[in-house]
């Protein structure tokens, strides 16, 4: 419950901030060397990558700041955006925002776990329920900087889940991924990945 707080206390503050602007169609020219990984059109050419078309350009722009300082760790990021400019990365944000992801479908058998989890937590286990942060569509909040994760390749999901879940990554808000994932059996993070394709 203090997680959810803190999350709808976040986005109050927030609300009404301007967002910083980039320019989709200098994006696309500076976004060629992000193609190998996340496709041209940013939908990830690899499961292992991110889709970032139609990616929130706000917490595109806080991923690669954090990757540039450390604050997210991955040595192949660090390297692809250390020659970037604060408008350089407001430009590839902004192109990747306006693509479009491409849609997936939920299977059957994890409905049933991953649905009550998603929607409701687990109070006994104290797990906030994702919807409180990340919408009931799974299309987060640009403003707050919680990430569109509909559509998103389970592969993707269920790594990023163990490295919050390990502490390995750590750049979350007030640290309400790590504090959630790190209470998420492997089966209920496989389930919830797989769920979140089909959720749009």
């Amino acid at each position: 419950m203090k997680k959810i707080a803190i999350a709808l206390t976040l986005l109050a503050s927030l609300v009404g901030t301007a967002n910083a602007t980039g320019d989709a169609q200098a994006g696309k020219t500076k976004a060629l060397a992000c193609a190998a990984c996340h496709g041209s059109d940013g939908n990830a050419l690899i499961s292992i990558y991110p889709n970032l078309a139609g990616q929130h350009a706000d917490y595109i722009v806080k991923q690669l700041k954090d990757f540039k300082s450390g604050a997210r760790k991955d040595p192949t990021m660090a390297a692809m955006v250390m020659a970037l400019s604060e408008q350089d990365m407001q430009d590839i944000a902004a192109y990747f925002q306006s693509q479009q992801m491409k849609e997936g479908t939920t299977p059957e058998n994890v409905v049933a776990v991953a649905k009550n989890l998603y929607l409701g937590g687990d109070m006994e286990r104290k797990i906030a329920a994702c919807i409180a942060c990340h919408g009931p569509r799974g299309n987060g909040n640009g403003l707050a900087k919680f990430p569109k994760i509909s559509s998103q390749s389970p592969a993707y999901i269920i790594a990023q889940l163990k490295k919050f879940r390990a502490g390995e990554r750590a750049n979350d808000p007030s640290g309400m991924m790590v504090d959630t994932a790190k209470k998420l059996t492997d089966a209920e993070i496989e389930a919830l990945a797989n769920y979140l394709v089909g959720l749009h």
